[in-house]
Order: C-alpha cells, then sequence, then structure tokens
C-alpha cells in the first residue's frame, strides 16, 4: 500500500474541514494521486443540504490559517468545497447572513474576541469553528462565557481542534511558521526566558500536531543540552499526558496505522530533534539543485515565487513585468525535478517541450488541422471523430504547455541570477572547501570579477571559516574581514561566527564524496543547458533569443558531488546504525531517549533558561547538573527504523531536505528489500525555512552586533 505522504495527510485533514466536518465520501489514497492531472482534490464532492444542492460557505482564516490553506489548495479546489469567498478575520468583512461561515484560525484570545463581534453583528447564518492547535481551557471558557453573554451560542454549530498548525511546502517538508527570527531569539543573550519558553512551547504545540496528522507516536531522539533537550523532554510529557488523559486519545482509533497503536519502538517513526548550531553550512551554502536554487535565487515562500518577464517578448525595448507563480503538487514538472541538479531540470525541459510539439502535431495531424488553434474554429475539413477526440485532449495539452512556458521562464530567470552572481562558481569551490588554502580564499575574496553580490563571498568565507582544519590567526582574520569589506559585505556576521565556530566543528560531519564533481563543457553533460538554449532561441525571437545565449555562454555545467551532509550522518545513525560510519555513531551515541508510551523512558523537565546555556558554555551538552531525560541503552542505540521526522530548532535548509530525501532514496535502492526492511522514508522540518541571505543578514549579523 502506498504511504501517504504529510502533504497528503494534511489535505485530507483540511477537506474534512472544508465539508463541515464530515468525513470524506471519497478514501484519501484516490483523492491525492499526485499524478492526477487535475490537481489535489481530483473531484470534489461538497456535502448537501436538504434539498439536493450544494452547501455553500465563507472561509475566514487568520494569518496562519492562510498560510496552512494556501500551501496546499488553490482557489479552485476551495470553489470545489463550496467556499465562495475567503477572507482575512482581522480585514473589514461586510455581512453574508444567509451564508455560514467556517473559520480556520489560531486559538488566541484576540481571534476569539474577532469572532465574537462577528456573531454578535450576525455576519453570517452559522458558525463553524476550527482551531489550528488545541485551545487551552481558560480560553474556551472566556470565549462560553461571552457568547452566553451576547446571547449568540445558537449561532455556533461546531467548535473543533484541528491539529493543523504547521505548513507543508512539499510532500514531505513542513514548517511551524514561527518567522525567521527563531536562531536569533534562542542565541542571543538579550531575549528573555519567557519569550525563549513561549517559543519552545510553540514548537511543542506545532510538533505535536505534526505527529497528530501523521497518526503514529514517535521514538524521540536529541542531544543533550540546549533547545532541542527540552523541546524533546515537554513533547514527550504532552504526549504522555494526551494518553493517559484521554479515554479516547487521538492515537487509539484513527485507523490512519495499524502501527500508531503498537508498542513496538521499531515499527514506529524516530522523532530527530536537533539544534541548529549542530551545522550551520547548509543555511549558507550555494546549491545546484532546482528547489534549492529557486528558493535561494529567486526567494520563494510558501511555493510561490515572483519573476520578471518581458512585457513583449518580439520586443525586449517595451520593459519588464513582474510575475508570480505557483509550484504545486499538480505541478508535474516541479513534482519530478525539485531536487535534481539544474542542468538536468534544463534538459528535462527540452524533453518535455520536443514530447509536447509531438503530440501536438499529431493531434492536429489526425484531424486535419494547421495548427492547435485551428481546432476551436469550425473547419469543414475536420473528421468529426478525430475533432472530437481531438477537443477531448486540448485541456490535458493546454495545461501542460502552461507549466512548461512557466518552467522555462524560472530556468531564464535562475540562468540569469547564476550568471550575475557566478552562483556555478560558489557551488564548485564549496564542494572542495576542505581543499582552499588561506591564500587561495584571500585571492577569491579580493577577486572583484567573482559575481556581483558581496554575500556570496562572505557566505563563501564562512563555509571555509567552519570548514578549515588549518588554524586562522587574528592577522589572517583581519585580512580576511579587510577583503571582505572592499567587497561591500557587511562583516558584522562574523563577530558571531566566530564564537560559535568551536561549538559547531565538534557536530559537523561530511562524508567524502563517493565520485567527484563531474564538470563538462561540452559532451553529454553540456547537453542539457545547449538544448534549453536552442529551443529558447527558437521560441524567443530576435534580442531576446540571442540574449539568453549570452545567459548561458561561460556558466559551468556540472553534477554534484554524492555526499551526505551533518544532518544526514546523524539521521542514518539513528535510523540504520549497523551502516553509519563510527564517527557518526560516536556523535550520536550520547542522544537522549524519550518513549512517550513506555514507563521508563521519561525525561525531567528542564529550566527555561536552558535554551540558551548552550551558548554560554560554549560547548554542546554540557549541562550534567540538570537531570537529563534517559540514557539510551545498547539495545535502543543500535535499533533500526525505516521512518524519521527530523527538526532543526532555529531555522531549515532546502539542501538538508534535499540531501535527506537522496539519502532515503539511494539507501532504499541500494538493499532496503533485499533485508527486509521497509523502503525509508525522512520528513523533514524546522521552525522556518530560511534562506541564507536572511539567515546571514538577519541572524547572525544581528547576533554579532550584539556581541561586539
Amino acid at each position: 500500500m502506498h504511504s501517504q505522504s504529510l502533504r497528503d495527510r494534511q489535505v485530507a485533514s483540511l477537506e474534512k474541514i472544508l465539508n463541515l466536518n464530515h468525513a470524506s465520501p471519497e478514501p484519501s489514497p484516490v483523492h491525492h494521486d499526485p499524478s492526477a492531472a487535475n490537481g489535489l482534490i481530483p473531484k470534489a464532492t461538497p456535502i448537501l443540504n436538504s434539498d439536493g444542492d450544494p452547501i455553500w460557505k465563507v472561509l475566514v482564516f487568520d494569518n496562519l490559517g492562510r498560510d496552512v490553506i494556501s500551501s496546499v489548495l488553490r482557489v479552485n479546489d476551495l470553489r470545489g468545497w463550496g467556499v465562495t469567498i475567503h477572507l482575512n478575520l482581522s480585514s473589514p468583512r461586510h455581512p453574508i447572513p444567509d451564508v455560514p461561515v467556517l473559520y480556520l484560525v489560531e486559538p488566541t484570545a484576540a481571534n476569539l474576541a474577532l469572532i465574537n463581534q462577528d456573531l454578535s453583528k450576525s455576519l453570517y447564518s452559522e458558525a463553524y469553528i476550527n482551531f489550528l492547535s488545541s485551545i487551552p481551557r481558560p480560553l474556551i471558557e472566556d470565549f462560553a462565557a461571552q457568547i452566553a453573554e451576547a446571547g449568540t451560542a445558537e449561532s455556533i454549530s461546531q467548535v473543533y481542534d484541528q491539529y493543523l498548525n504547521f505548513i507543508v511546502a512539499e510532500p514531505d517538508l513542513f514548517s511551524l511558521g514561527l518567522g525567521k527570527e527563531t536562531y536569533w531569539t534562542l542565541n542571543s543573550a538579550k531575549a528573555k526566558d519567557e519569550e525563549i519558553d513561549t517559543l519552545v512551547e510553540r514548537i511543542v504545540s506545532g510538533l505535536f500536531s505534526v505527529v497528530v496528522t501523521m497518526g503514529v507516536i514517535p521514538i524521540i531522539r536529541c542531544p543533550r543540552g540546549g533547545a532541542a533537550e527540552m523541546i524533546a523532554a515537554k513533547l514527550d510529557r504532552k504526549l504522555r499526558d494526551h494518553i493517559l488523559n484521554s479515554k479516547d486519545n487521538l492515537f487509539s482509533n484513527q485507523g490512519q496505522r495499524s502501527s500508531s497503536t503498537s508498542a513496538t519502538p521499531s515499527s514506529r517513526p524516530v522523532l530527530v530533534i536537533v539544534d541548529r548550531n549542530v551545522d550551520l553550512i547548509p543555511m549558507l551554502s550555494h546549491s545546484w539543485t532546482y528547489q534549492s536554487l529557486v528558493h535561494d535565487v529567486l526567494k520563494m515562500h510558501l511555493n510561490r515565487i515572483t519573476i520578471e518577464t518581458p512585457i513583449d517578448e518580439d520586443n525586449p525595448g517595451k520593459g519588464r513585468t513582474k510575475k508570480a507563480y505557483d509550484l504545486t503538487s499538480k505541478d508535474f514538472f516541479w513534482s519530478r525535478n525539485a531536487g535534481v541538479p539544474f542542468p538536468q531540470v534544463a534538459e528535462d525541459i527540452d524533453t518535455e517541450l520536443t514530447k509536447y510539439k509531438d503530440e501536438a502535431n499529431e493531434i492536429t495531424h489526425k484531424a486535419g488541422a494547421s495548427s492547435l488553434e485551428d481546432l476551436q474554429s469550425d473547419n469543414a475539413n475536420t473528421s468529426a471523430q478525430h475533432l472530437k477526440a481531438a477537443i477531448t485532449l486540448l485541456p490535458e495539452l493546454r495545461e501542460r504547455k502552461a507549466i512548461l512556458d512557466m518552467h522555462m521562464n524560472i530556468a531564464t530567470a535562475l540562468l540569469k541570477g547564476i550568471k550575475d552572481r557566478q552562483l556555478d562558481n560558489f557551488f564548485q569551490i564549496e564542494e572542495s572547501i576542505t581543499k582552499q588554502t588561506k591564500a587561495m580564499m584571500l585571492e577569491l575574496l579580493n577577486d572583484g570579477a567573482k559575481g556581483n553580490e558581496p554575500l556570496d563571498k562572505l557566505r563563501l568565507f564562512i563555509i571555509w571559516f567552519l570548514s578549515t582544519e588549518q588554524e586562522v590567526s587574528r592577522t589572517d582574520m583581519d585580512r580576511f574581514e579587510e577583503a571582505l569589506t572592499k567587497a561591500g559585505a557587511d562583516t558584522t556576521a562574523l563577530v558571531y561566527v566566530k564564537k560559535v565556530r568551536e561549538v559547531t566543528r565538534m557536530t559537523m560531519m561530511t562524508s567524502a564524496p563517493t565520485q567527484p564533481a563531474q564538470q563538462s563543457t561540452g559532451g553529454e553533460l553540456f547537453r542539457g543547458f545547449s538544448s534549453i538554449s536552442n529551443r529558447l532561441t527558437d521560441r524567443l525571437p530576435g534580442a531576446l533569443g540571442a540574449n539568453f545565449e549570452n545567459l548561458i555562454s561561460g556558466v559551468k555545467n556540472f553534477l554534484p558531488a554524492n555526499k551526505d551532509i551533518t544532518i544526514t550522518k546523524i539521521v542514518e545513525s539513528l535510523m540504520d546504525p549497523t551502516s553509519a560510519s563510527s564517527s557518526a555513531i560516536a556523535k550520536t551515541e550520547d542522544y537522549l531517549y524519550f518513549d512517550p508510551r513506555s514507563a521508563n523512558a521519561r525525561g525531567t523537565m528542564p529550566a527555561p533558561s536552558q535554551a540558551r546555556h548552550q551558548q554560554a558554555s560554549g560547548v554542546p551538552g554540557a549541562l550534567g547538573s540538570l537531570g537529563p531525560g534517559t540514557q539510551a541503552s545498547f539495545g535502543q542505540r543500535r535499533q533500526g527504523f525505516s521512518e524519521a521526522i527530523v527538526f532543526t530548532v532555529g531555522g531549515g535548509s532546502m539542501d538538508e531536505y534535499g540531501n535527506l530525501q537522496d539519502w532515503a532514496k539511494r539507501t532504499s535502492a541500494a538493499g532496503g528489500a533485499a533485508v527486509g526492511i521497509a523502503k525509508r522514508r525522512v520528513v523533514y522540518g524546522s521552525t522556518e525555512i530560511v534562506n541564507a541571505e536572511d539567515f546571514v543578514v538577519g541572524e547572525l549579523a544581528r547576533l554579532g552586533q550584539e556581541d561586539r
């Protein structure tokens, strides 16, 4: 049976909410077949009223509710479930008294006050209230008192806790939407204990919701000390309390998984929680995969990007306009190529365009038309039978062409960014960063021809500084800082990076590449870039086509080396200890073990200030006095898992997500089936998926400013 992704499960939960919490009439696997040409919800089946008509409704959400929905559903999907209009809770809204309202909001006092105002004003006919996480008892009691006082209780049809306060960007990638300051909050001396405690509670709540949505209670592993241990201990306590205190708990009768009620640890996933300082490099690195480049160069947020395109392709002089694109699960090309190196993506665009052109020609030829456009007009020469077949295929062909045109525009924008910033050079240097000497780094920083973005040089230098085994003296550092400043970079972040260097060097692990990065300026590998170049030159007439030729010339074309980064080595040592390297196992040997179903593996609750203790001591895990969770036995340390949820506290990276997916795919194919192990699956999440610019400028530089 096909294992559902986290996105599949979240969409199924949202469908049920949109259907007024009635179970979906169709089984979930059918609903979320990724190969379905027409999207996430192939067949909308809203419940009907007594007259047999659909129940139309208004959807009202807060900011987090908006982000949760917009990442996995589109307006057409909402309409399929009877949503006629969607509005933000905090925006001015006009009365629609004959239509029911469906709320999807966080359970906060401010949101409840706004809902109460709506009820008092009778804006809608009846209310279906859905909270993104469990509402605290004091809040629901206050809300009930306000409703009783206003006499509006009859307007409320439902109140549900939905456990959906997390945002799913890719099939098995999620963030808690906690903003781009979590790393700063957990590492700044200026952050108050109350702020840290509030942040930790929100993280625990989000992880609890992810676990509920997946329908199974995990084994929790984490390093000693820091925020990771505090989150693990609190999540363990929350899951424990829920199982003990709820007669009909969220894991007892979901029917989602047979393993959810099993006490066998190996049939459950392992939840690995680590602090961001375990490895900062993925937050800074230049990547060569499609999704990482889109995230870095085009600043993708909530699966949406905005790029500039010519107003008139035939006349570039008319200027440019901005276009927004959504990269969704119904995009067959993105689903297939998101984690693929960019040159291969370029080749696949060419292959798909050729395939489209051949199919379009075959259809028009059979129907006796000269083009697809002619099929839509009355044409006496077309055979009725062939015309019917052609018109049936037209919508699918058009949709495919629109997707390919979009990716052509994205590829063009990426190539411009790669060329202007020389990202191919930066990526290639980072592939062999430990081989760079101090003299080579200084020469590179002083080279004015290396790209037009000073931040790229700063990112490269920090990666080298955190990776190198060479001794960097104060004099050396002064020279590097001078070169970076001369290049136009703000070196404030280095003040903090110097401080955490020793901490991260103790935890970082990168395996040697199993093969060197392949490079070619011609031959088979370069076919990807040359083919997309020819295709675009044919498609974009005149100056624009020639300009694309200029864009592509000189851009290096190679495939990245196959290597596992720190987070992947940690996950391998916990999921598959028999295959992991001894160095990786040594790093995780001391990880704590929490089993919410066991009476023994229960941790003590750390103090709120513990999260900053790691930074203060300068050594991770230096908190022996606070009483750790449970030390894993030898058998628990060597226990294997086929499924993992990996969570980084303080920011996540597309590079880590991609690297973990590559590892899971590679090791499953390498012999998982042969030894009777189920296919490996890794779900990756963080407090927020943060791109390199936001991480350096918004968090590292801010911490550096405080340490000056």
